[in-house]
C-alpha cells in the first residue's frame, strides 16, 4: 500500500501526465466525434450519433494511455536504483510489484471513469438498465480492462530494458486492438476476416459492455454481457498474474 500510494501521488503531482491521458480521448470524442456526425450522418451506428458512439471507445483508450504512462515508474525506480533497495527488504518481490500494479490500477479507472461522466451530459444515453446500474455496469468492465492492461504493461516491463523500448512494444501491440474493438467504427460490417480478428481482441468486449451499459436501447446486435464479462474477467486474472509472474531485473541493462 505504501508503494502504492507512493505512485499514485507521483502521479498527481505529474500533471502533464493526468491531463494529457484524460484530454487526448476527450479532445478525440469532441472533435472527430462531432465532425462525423455532422458530416457524415451516420444513420447506420446503433448510438444515431457518432459521439455517443465513441464514448466507450474514448473510455477504453483512456485506459490505454494509462497503462502505459502508469508503469514508466518501474523504469524510473529501477534506473535510480530504488528498485534494488526495495529488492532487499524482507518484503517478497511480487509483494512490491503488486504495490506499483495497484496504483497503476487505480490510476487507470479514475481516469476512464473521470471521461465516462465528463461524457455523459453532452451524449444521449438510453442506460437501459438505469443510470446506477449502468455506472456499476460500466465501472466493472473498466476495472477488468484495466486489471488486464496494468498485468500486461507489468509483464512487458519485466522483459523490456529500455522505456523506449517498452512504450514502443505497447504501442504497436495495443493500437492495433484499440482500431479493432468496434471503438471507432462498427465491427458488424467488416469483412469476415476482420471480425474474426475482431472476436478474439479482448477490448472488443470492454468496448461492447460499455455500449451495453451507456446508449444501447436493448441488447440485440451486440455481444452480451454475460460474454463480455466471462471474456474479461478470465483474461484479466490470467494476465494480471503472468505479469506478477516474472521477477524484476535490478539494473539498466537487464542482467
Amino acid at each position: 500500500m505504501t508503494l502504492a500510494s507512493r505512485d499514485l501521488m507521483a502521479v498527481v503531482r505529474s500533471r502533464s501526465q493526468l491531463y494529457s491521458s484524460m484530454l487526448t480521448p476527450l479532445l478525440f470524442l469532441v472533435f472527430l466525434g462531432n465532425g462525423v456526425s455532422h458530416g457524415l450522418k451516420p444513420a447506420n451506428l446503433q448510438a444515431g450519433d457518432f459521439t455517443a458512439y465513441l464514448v466507450a471507445g474514448t473510455v477504453v483508450m483512456t485506459s490505454v494511455f494509462s497503462s502505459t504512462f502508469s508503469s514508466a515508474s518501474y523504469y524510473r525506480d529501477r534506473d535510480s536504483g530504488l528498485l534494488r533497495l526495495l529488492l532487499s527488504t524482507p518484503h517478497a518481490p511480487r509483494t512490491l510489484l503488486l504495490g506499483k500494479s495497484l496504483a497503476a490500477l487505480v490510476i487507470g479507472v479514475v481516469q476512464a471513469i473521470i471521461v465516462l461522466l465528463a461524457a455523459a451530459p453532452f451524449v444521449d444515453f438510453e442506460w437501459q438498465y438505469g443510470i446506477i446500474p449502468g455506472i456499476a455496469i460500466a465501472l466493472a468492465a473498466v476495472i477488468l480492462v484495466n486489471l488486464m492492461l496494468t498485468g500486461l504493461a507489468q509483464a512487458l516491463a519485466s522483459r523490456i530494458q529500455s522505456m523506449q523500448g517498452f512504450h514502443l512494444l505497447m504501442n504497436l501491440a495495443l493500437f492495433p486492438l484499440l482500431f479493432f474493438s468496434g471503438a471507432f467504427f462498427p465491427i458488424n460490417d467488416l469483412p469476415t476476416w476482420l471480425r474474426i480478428l475482431a472476436f478474439v481482441n479482448p477490448l472488443t468486449y470492454a468496448v461492447d459492455a460499455l455500449e451495453l451499459a451507456t446508449y444501447a436501447a436493448s441488447a440485440d446486435s451486440f455481444i452480451g454481457l454475460g460474454i463480455d464479462f466471462a471474456v474479461l474477467g478470465a483474461l484479466a486474472v490470467a494476465v494480471y498474474a503472468a505479469g506478477l509472474a516474472r521477477m524484476p531485473k535490478v539494473t539498466w541493462s537487464g542482467e
